[in-house]
């Protein structure tokens, strides 16, 4: 049996024997107590703070998530709240929101207790929301920050806790950085202070909110729509949409919105409507795989659906699948519905003449060129951001204090895309609204969303992008990650499949502005890339590829050889 380090043991017996901790929790360690590995995976090390928060599988321990876990992170960001926002006017208030896994009520009214018992005004949804309204809602309410329960679209296991900023994004690192140093003084579950719910409720510290923060959401993301008037006179009626909300938050807002704006046809996949904290109709809710949509396939098929669209648990990421050429129904990869989004909104903006001359487009380090070359096509200066819509997010608050940009659109290729600047996080409620508005306008020409992409390959090049990744988990698949990282960095290739590497981007050594983070992208001579990026929300390593074809078969063939060399590498 592998032995437990002295951590482990000192740790398990600390939560053994402290008062705090309730006793269904220990009798859960006490049942482990033969399985010195799992106490070991539990235990080696505290969660870690990572992206955008907390994630991690649920259950009892230091590396686990928890309502322990998630209360110590409460009050190191209460403590991080008073000491940067204590002397401002009126008292500090965080809104609340929270998806459809194990514990997430649990774990979102714990929260709201804790900040409670720090004086922190606690504005908390009483039953699931989107992530993208839990951004809008801090604005909206003029809140000093806000904690989202979710892990996206991660297996049932897992959950996780997001913490936003008062515009409204997921902290940037110095943020992170300031209150990872106020969790780490939080020594022991007894400095977590903390109010019960009667108690809150009566001194005013805890808020419930409901039906009029959800319509200020609703009417605020339809204001986006640049047809409004074209879906509510006579295109809402000629196009059939199939949605599924993956049994997350998205079912709610996403048929209102669409209906708001004038779609009329729009059916929801029945298995998956309802809330289901085991997703137990896919393998994995996640709206970037094909698997997901086998229920929305089999039902466009039998409506005659012109688009299907599915959305993750916390309806922060859009999916969308069309019909080919042989009307087969294909899933649009994201960076193909960002470059189809992009096309839409900057044609439709210049043709009404509301193009703004200083129009902006973001995306991140790992997206496709395409939508910035057609962005550019229109006359939008394009920027890039290091992985993670927080980056977008504070570019967007850049270019609202300083005038200099007027931000249209940002989006990233893992299905995550904001139009309009009433949050600072993706919006998967907006996309569907965006995607569905883009298919009706072309339908209404005699065209489908794929026909639209031929023409921008045609217009444009043909771009492609594949995205590998590997699973290592626990302690050794960290170590394993670190070590591939460190190999290519030390180490990089002159040239791959006789096509030289003629730049090499560091991204831990801080270029082009950008916050330090642990990425490597290499630039080959025919203008290709691939980047090799550790995830910071999954036990993963993923690597990233792109290339620019003459043709599609030239574009396959580049993305076959680049892939394969590179993964042949990573893989030994």
């Amino acid at each position: 049996m592998p032995e437990m380090s002295q951590r482990t043991v000192d740790t398990v017996e600390r939560w053994l024997n402290d008062p705090y901790v309730d006793e269904e929790t220990k009798k859960e360690l006490r049942a482990l107590e033969n399985d010195a590995k799992e106490l070991e995976e539990r235990f080696y090390r505290d969660l870690e703070f990572g992206t955008g928060g907390l994630r991690g599988i649920i259950g009892a321990g230091s590396n686990r998530i928890n309502k322990y876990t998630v209360g110590r992170a409460t009050q190191g960001f209460a403590r991080y709240i008073l000491e940067t926002h204590g002397n401002a006017e009126g008292k500090p208030s965080v809104v609340i929101a929270h998806d459809s896994r194990h514990f997430s009520p649990e774990f979102a009214l714990e929260a709201a207790l804790v900040l409670a018992g720090n004086g922190i005004t606690a504005k908390l949804f009483p039953s699931l929301r989107s992530t993208p309204q839990l951004s809008f809602s801090v604005r909206h309410l003029n809140a000093t920050g806000g904690i989202v329960i979710t892990a996206s679209h991660n297996p049932p296991e897992y959950n996780g806790y997001k913490v936003y900023n008062a515009e409204g994004g997921q902290l940037v690192p110095h943020e992170a950085e300031q209150v990872i140093s106020h969790i780490q003084e939080v020594d022991s579950f007894a400095a977590v202070k903390r109010l019960s719910q009667e108690q809150a409720e009566a001194e005013g510290l805890l808020v419930w909110l409901g039906e009029a923060e959800d319509q200020a959401f609703i009417d605020t993301v339809a204001s986006v729509s640049v047809n409004r008037d074209l879906i509510a006179s006579k295109l809402g009626e000629d196009i059939k949409i199939v949605y599924t909300p993956l049994h997350g938050t998205g079912n709610v807002p996403v048929r209102q919105v669409l209906e708001h704006i004038g779609f009329k046809n729009v059916y929801i996949v029945p298995e998956q409507e309802k809330p289901d904290a085991e997703f137990s109709t896919v393998k994995s809710p996640n709206p970037e795989e094909r698997e997901a949509f086998t229920l929305a396939i089999k039902l466009g098929e039998e409506v005659g659906a012109d688009i299907l669209i599915g959305t993750d648990p916390d309806a922060d990421r859009m999916g969308a699948v069309v019909k080919n050429s042989q009307g087969e129904f294909v899933v649009l990869s994201g960076n193909q519905s960002g470059a189809i989004m992009v096309h839409y909104l900057l044609s439709q903006l210049k043709e009404a003449g509301k193009m703004p001359d200083n129009a902006a487009v973001v995306k991140t380090i790992v997206t496709s060129e395409m939508g910035a070359t057609i962005a550019e096509h229109y006359g939008a200066t394009v920027m890039n951001t290091l992985t993670g819509f927080k980056y977008i997010g504070e570019k967007m608050t850049q270019f609202e204090k300083t005038g200099q940009y007027t931000y249209l659109f940002g989006y990233e290729e893992s299905y995550g895309y904001l139009a309009g600047n009433y949050a600072r996080d993706k919006d998967a409620v907006l996309a569907s609204m965006l995607i569905c508005e883009a298919a009706a306008y072309y339908k209404g020409q005699g065209k489908t969303l794929y026909d639209v992409l031929q023409e921008l390959y045609e217009q444009f090049g043909y771009f492609m992008e594949s995205l590998e990744s590997r699973t290592l988990k626990g302690k050794d698949g960290i170590a394993q990650i670190q070590g591939i990282m460190s190999n290519w960095r030390s180490a990089p290739p002159a040239e791959i499949g006789n096509i030289a590497v003629e730049r090499v981007l560091d991204y831990a050594e801080g270029l082009d502005g950008l916050p330090k983070e642990n990425v490597l992208k290499y630039m080959l001579a025919d203008g290709s890339w691939f980047c090799l990026r550790p995830s910071g929300t999954e036990p993963k390593i993923k690597v990233y590829f792109a290339v620019r074809g003459q043709s599609l078969e030239d574009a396959q063939q580049k993305m076959q050889t680049l892939s394969s060399l590179v993964m042949t590498r990573v893989d030994a």
